[in-house]
């Protein structure tokens, strides 16, 4: 399911569900840099990310997390405001650098990627599961606890969603068609930002996350087949009207350098050279010489 296709209906209930995660750095005077990002990338901003830029900066990072799309939506609707926005899927800058959307963005570059797994709890029946028969016939075990997010509101659940036609069509199992049909009830789904801690908790058996996630948690996973997996791109824009446009500058001046680099390679994500889209001369001066790329 295409992101940019999703319908808005049900999204206010969702956005109900959407939690604010908060990440304070640096020094208790500074200006804060306010950063909307994608809720996979929870771990990586609270416990790498953050601290790393605060203490480099001297700055601290406000953050948000939630799904890359539902965030797009407290923009677009005057509920949020921020500097940088971090998303886990292209189609959400795009969709948000549209006129009917409030013209929110104007460029954006690609800065990491991950394929999507399937994580599941450590424990001596999960492991004789998923260690004695591959991932989707594991996925078809009776009373299985499995959670995804909403494809309506977080790329990841659209990326999911994917895979598992993919795959149903593939191995030709029709249980994983009937395993989404047994998520439309909302049973499967739930916000991004509180899908792992179900997980780590208990209340699930198994879910649908991005590498990073598995590994910064210590969880054990499987990853499909890549020719299945439409895995995730992560991408950095700095918003229309920041409030703190030197702020946001050196946010993404940072998030582009070799420490956060290094920094995101351990936690899972596979860094990639920036790339730019959209609008090359809206792109601030001090990021110009980072984003090299095929901006317009």
């Amino acid at each position: 399911m295409p992101v940019t296709a999703v319908r808005r209906a049900g999204l206010v209930g969702g956005l109900l569900l959407l939690t604010g995660v908060l990440t304070a750095c640096g020094g208790p005077g500074a200006q804060p840099v306010r950063v909307l990002y994608a809720g996979s990338l929870v771990h990586l901003m609270e416990r790498g990310l953050g601290p790393a830029f605060g203490s480099q900066s001297g700055r601290r990072v406000l953050g948000y997390a939630g799904g890359s799309l539902a965030l797009a939506y407290q923009v677009e609707g005057h509920l949020r405001r921020a500097d940088v926005f971090l998303s886990a899927d292209p189609s959400v800058d795009q969709q948000m650098a549209l006129a009917a959307h409030g013209s929110w963005v104007s460029w954006y570059a690609t800065f990491a990627q991950a394929p999507l797994v399937v994580a599941y709890r450590p424990t001596a029946r999960m492991e004789a599961l998923f260690g004695s028969q591959p991932w989707y016939l594991a996925l078809q075990e009776p009373g299985l606890r499995v959670g995804r997010t909403d494809p309506q509101l977080d790329p990841k659940g659209a990326l999911t969603v994917t895979l598992l036609e993919r795959a149903a069509m593939r191995y030709h199992a029709p249980a994983l068609d009937a395993l989404l049909s047994t998520g439309r009830d909302g049973a499967q789904i739930f916000p991004e930002e509180t899908l792992l801690g179900r997980l780590e908790s208990g209340q699930l058996d198994a879910g649908f996350f991005y590498r990073s996630e598995a590994v910064q948690a210590h969880l054990p996973y499987v990853t499909p087949a890549t020719s299945l997996d439409p895995g995730a791109v992560f991408t950095v824009t700095v918003l229309r009207g920041a409030p703190d446009p030197t702020g946001a500058v050196a946010f993404v001046r940072f998030l582009l350098g070799s420490r956060a680099a290094a920094i995101m390679n351990a936690g899972g994500l596979d860094v990639v050279r920036p790339v730019l889209a959209g609008d090359a001369r809206a792109v601030p001066p001090g990021l110009r010489a980072l984003l090299p790329g095929r901006g317009s």
